[in-house]
């Protein structure tokens, strides 16, 4: 089992995560679509070479974001990876995924 947590803007909340869950990720027992929100504000400044999504090359911007985390089965968190990569509005979407112990 595998933990996955994506960063995404507010306006792009929902196609995202309908992408992962399609793939199986966020079931947990007998549910499924299972995940945690939490809002805040992301910050990044666009490199020279980047195409930003949102923002101008070389200016800071702050953004409105989702942080998103669920579970995903091991056999899923490529996939899963996958959806969130192509799906979401950013050139570099931030993630972290990380095997979890089983107790």
């Amino acid at each position: 089992m595998y933990k996955l947590v994506f960063f995404v803007p507010e306006s792009h909340l929902e196609p995202v995560k309908t992408a992962v869950f399609a793939t199986g990720a966020g079931k947990i027992g007998d549910y499924d679509q299972c995940c945690f929100e939490t809002r805040g504000l992301g910050q990044f400044r666009p490199l020279a070479g980047a195409s930003p999504f949102i923002g101008q090359p070389g200016e800071l911007e702050q953004v409105a974001e989702v942080r998103v985390e669920l579970v995903c089965d091991d056999h899923l968190i490529r996939a899963a990876v996958a959806a969130l990569r192509a799906t979401h509005p950013y050139e570099e979407p931030a993630f972290d995924s990380w095997p979890l112990a089983g107790f």
